[in-house]
């Protein structure tokens, strides 16, 4: 019976260094930043690894008052990948900590977003 409760105590140390690395990933990603560009990089947008837009750029010459339609259709290309692959990043990131760890109750945890 001790034997079980060794097991148990080691497996919450276990545990609890992992919830300390998580938070630790989760405070690293603000800093972490991915970029995607759209329109042959006329429009440029950045994200962080909390999944927030920290930057937009777009060259003055996509800008055409005739066409603003064409601009916002860049705009949206951009954030939607600069998204994704914040997301992407920041599962990496947690994959790194979490492993193959799968807990009852938490499906997904490799799939957390931050």
């Amino acid at each position: 019976m001790m034997g079980n409760m060794g097991n148990m105590g080691k497996m919450m140390k276990q545990i609890q260094k992992m919830q300390q690395d998580l938070e630790k990933v989760h405070e690293e990603l603000k800093w972490k930043t991915v970029e995607a560009t759209a329109g042959g990089g006329v429009v440029k947008v950045v994200a962080n690894g909390h999944q927030e837009i920290v930057e937009v750029s777009i060259s003055p010459e996509v800008v055409d008052p005739d066409d603003v339609e064409m601009l916002e259709d860049l705009i949206l290309a951009a954030t939607n990948e600069a998204l994704s692959k914040a997301s992407e990043m920041a599962s990496s990131e947690v994959e790194k900590v979490a492993g193959g760890l799968s807990l009852p109750g938490v499906p997904g945890i490799g799939k957390m977003r931050f």
